[in-house]
């Protein structure tokens, strides 16, 4: 990074072999304040680094006694449960970047189900489906379609 580089071989008592800043910043084509800038930042960038690190450790902690099943949601959860104030994005994001996932348990799901009384109609056409002339063997089927009322049947011949 250029900053770095500057901040590196600037002219102080230390380095009195140093270019100045100016020079440096021209030549580079940045400007002086956002060096300046930037150099005002570091100190907050490492203590976020280090609150970011004491974090992670807490989400691993968090992710291996939930045997790794919680995602950010819940992780987010837990960590608010003891008083942090953190936002889920923020768990996402340092969750995706140490490779941490939760498992995604999904129910089954049955659209029909039969009726245990119901008496079952005999297989006339015996899985046999070709017929001779049209018209002599009729069948139908049924299908769902998810609509905003709800599951409509739809059955066909």
């Amino acid at each position: 990074m250029r900053y770095a580089f500057i901040d590196a071989e600037k002219a102080t008592e230390h380095n009195p072999d140093g270019h100045g800043v100016s020079l440096m910043c021209r030549v580079l084509g940045v400007s002086r304040s956002g060096y300046y800038a930037w150099r005002a930042a570091r100190p907050a960038a490492a203590a976020r680094a280090d609150q970011e690190s004491e974090l992670v450790t807490e989400i691993r902690k968090l992710h291996t006694q939930s045997r790794r099943a919680y995602g950010s949601p819940r992780i987010t959860a837990a960590l608010r449960r003891t008083g942090r104030r953190i936002n889920r994005k923020r768990v996402e994001r340092l969750m995706r970047e140490h490779d941490l996932r939760g498992i995604t348990r999904r129910g089954r799901r049955s659209l029909t189900r039969p009726d245990k009384k119901a008496v079952f109609s005999p297989d006339l056409v015996e899985r046999d489906f070709t017929a001779v002339e049209p018209g002599t063997k009729l069948v139908s089927d049924i299908t769902y379609l998810p609509t905003l009322a709800g599951w409509w049947y739809l059955a066909t011949r």
